[in-house]
């Protein structure tokens, strides 16, 4: 059985995130696949970063976040499609407001890339570390249970007044989702923001951590290459393109 209308319906709604997301991907690829790794803001202003950071963040999150949408989308039983319109927004949004502290730290690291190569080599060594331990905290395990079992969200939405339920839905499970991913996205940092393979590489991990049966193993793991990393950089600074110069290290795909 292929199920009713209201099933089929039910599965657009993964397939239009991922179509959004393969959008935001093919546009990165065709306006920035040809850079290099670079360090900083690459040059942006704070509305243009924002702009660029909104479709990372679009392309990289979304296909993470399908199943939640999903099921999600199993609780509306009227105008579904705008209420998930709303729900992606507000999803999205929570990561665009994470843009102010990236550009923030992007302009700070953008100059630490200016140093000379010990202080930038130094600083690539503290973004792995502190990358690495969060991976290892109770919050990010609480962050990435939520994300990896979201029924006890979905029942908390429930309970939301109708008029902001959608929007105060999409941003709470934002909220988890930063606080699960942000350490991942810090990597960005160190190895270019718009390191087109890192995106890629981070964007795998973020989906096998929410998604796979051993996800939360991959998080620790993820966590202790960070911290080798760490201690790596000092002797092959070429690991942090985006902070030591990176020996060539392009961001095409």
């Amino acid at each position: 059985m292929t199920g009713g209308p209201a099933t089929v319906r039910i599965r657009v709604v993964p397939a239009g995130l991922l179509v959004l997301a393969a959008a935001a991907w093919g546009w990165m690829v065709t306006r920035w696949g040809g850079r290099s790794a670079m360090p900083g803001t690459m040059g942006l202003g704070l509305a243009a970063f924002l702009g660029v950071w909104t479709l990372m963040m679009t392309a990289m999150m979304l296909p993470a976040t399908t199943p939640v949408a999903a099921l999600y989308a199993r609780t509306i039983t009227v105008h579904r499609a705008p209420r998930m319109i709303v729900f992606t927004v507000a999803y999205l949004l929570v990561w665009a407001a994470a843009g102010l502290p990236a550009y923030a730290l992007a302009v700070g690291l953008g100059r630490a890339a200016r140093l000379p190569p010990a202080a930038g080599t130094a600083v690539a060594a503290a973004v792995f570390a502190v990358s690495g331990v969060y991976q290892l905290t109770p919050l990010k395990d609480r962050c990435l249970a939520r994300c990896r079992s979201p029924i006890g969200l979905l029942l908390r939405y429930a309970s939301y007044p109708r008029a902001s339920r959608d929007l105060r839905a999409g941003a709470h499970h934002g909220a988890f989702c930063l606080g699960c991913c942000w350490s991942l996205m810090v990597l960005l940092a160190a190895f270019g923001v718009m390191n087109l393979w890192a995106m890629v590489v981070l964007a795998a991990v973020i989906t096998v951590e929410k998604l796979a049966p051993a996800g939360r193993l991959v998080a620790h793991a993820v966590g202790i290459a960070s911290i080798v990393l760490a201690v790596a950089v000092f002797w092959v600074p070429a690991l942090a393109p985006g902070l030591t110069g990176g020996g060539g290290v392009t961001a095409g795909i």
